[in-house]
C-alpha cells in the first residue's frame, strides 16, 4: 500500500492552495484518510480527516471554516485550503487507516508535502 501526496508549495497569505492524497496498492477498503502537519520545532498535530463517505469529518480548531476536507472515492482525499496564513507553513502529511487485503486494518503514511504561506 502507498499513499501519494500532491500539492503543496509557496503561496501568499490569505491565498489557497489544494492537497490530494491517493491511496493505491491492494486495499480492501478504506475507514478514514487524513491530513497532520508539522512545523518546525512543534509536533505533528491533525489538521482535518474523514471517514469513508465523509459521514464524518474532524478538524483542528486552528483551521476550522478555512479547511475543508473531501473525498473523491474510497481511496482519494483532498483538502482545500482557503485564507491560508503564515501559521499555516508546515510539511503536510497524508494518513489512511485502510484494510489491505491481507493482514489486519492498519495506519498508513504518505510522503510529505510542504506548504508555505508567505506574509
Amino acid at each position: 500500500v502507498q499513499l501519494q501526496a500532491s500539492g503543496g508549495g509557496l503561496v501568499q497569505a490569505w491565498g489557497s492552495l489544494r492537497l490530494s492524497c491517493a491511496a493505491s496498492g491492494n486495499i480492501l477498503n478504506t475507514h478514514r484518510m487524513g491530513w497532520y502537519r508539522q512545523a518546525p520545532g512543534k509536533e505533528r498535530e491533525l489538521v482535518a480527516a474523514s471517514t469513508s463517505g465523509g459521514h464524518r469529518t474532524d478538524y483542528a480548531a486552528s483551521v476550522e471554516g478555512r479547511f475543508t476536507i473531501f473525498r473523491d472515492n474510497n481511496t482519494t482525499v483532498h483538502m482545500e485550503m482557503n485564507s491560508l496564513k503564515p501559521e499555516d507553513t508546515a510539511v503536510y502529511y497524508c494518513k489512511a487507516y485502510l484494510k489491505p487485503t491481507m493482514g489486519p486494518p492498519e495506519d498508513f503514511w504518505g510522503q510529505g508535502t510542504l506548504v508555505t504561506v508567505s506574509s
